[in-house]
């Protein structure tokens, strides 16, 4: 962990990130940078100091990423790009509250957040549902989680209305990467919709950020970027 402990005094309106530059919290920075706002990062690295008690205090799960707005902790990468797009609203990284849009943003930000996640782990694992339980996994199957993307992505920039926001954030972030390992395939509505997201300015920012941050805080098993 870097910093100061995740115990103290925090300011009203402070915003701390806890990160691995190799982890989930990629997508957290990414979003912090569109954001724009001043942000505080506290590294903490894979194995015990995740299991200390001062970080249990913020996530009991004891993994990354999570947030602290001051006297507001929020966990899990879905919940934290909803608040932060919530809570700065100028970035207009969320549509208006009550528009139609809004319900595209949520379904999608959900689906990646549940069925894409839960592929994604199964498939990196190696763990293939039995035969006919798909129902009851959530997502069907990985190749129905694929075929529902080529769809909603085909010919589009955007999935909640005509500008950007938290939701494609989240869905690029995690198609990029899935792609990048040969989990998810390189169809070419993935490749058209992730590739102009993955040029943004913040997106470049956040990930020069984290790529310096991985040679004092590596990954036990996984090589960094490049």
């Amino acid at each position: 962990m870097t910093d100061t402990p995740a115990t103290d005094a925090a300011s009203s309106d402070e915003l701390v990130f806890y990160t691995h530059p190799m982890s989930r919290g990629r997508m957290v920075r990414w979003l912090l940078e569109e954001i724009g706002q001043p942000y505080r990062t506290k590294v903490i690295d894979f194995g015990p100091p995740m299991k200390t008690e001062t970080y249990l205090a913020i996530n009991p799960m004891g993994k990354v990423p999570a947030i602290r707005h001051g006297g507001t902790v929020v966990t899990e990468t879905g919940a934290i790009c909803a608040y932060l797009a919530d809570a700065f609203p100028a970035a207009g990284l969320a549509p208006p509250a009550g528009s139609r849009a809004r319900g595209d943003y949520y379904r999608w930000l959900m689906f990646a957040a549940g069925p894409v996640e839960a592929v994604a782990t199964n498939t990196a694992m190696g763990f293939e549902l039995p035969p006919g339980k798909g129902g009851m996994a959530g997502y069907g199957s990985r190749d129905l989680v694929v075929e529902t993307l080529k769809g909603l992505l085909q010919g589009r920039s955007s999935v909640a209305g005509d500008r950007f926001s938290a939701a494609d954030l989240y869905l690029a972030a995690e198609l990029g990467w899935m792609m990048q390992f040969g989990i998810f395939p390189k169809e070419p509505e993935f490749i058209a919709y992730v590739t102009p997201l993955a040029t943004r300015p913040a997106a470049v920012r956040a990930r020069e950020i984290d790529d310096a941050l991985l040679a004092k805080h590596p990954h036990p098993f996984m090589k960094a970027p490049g």
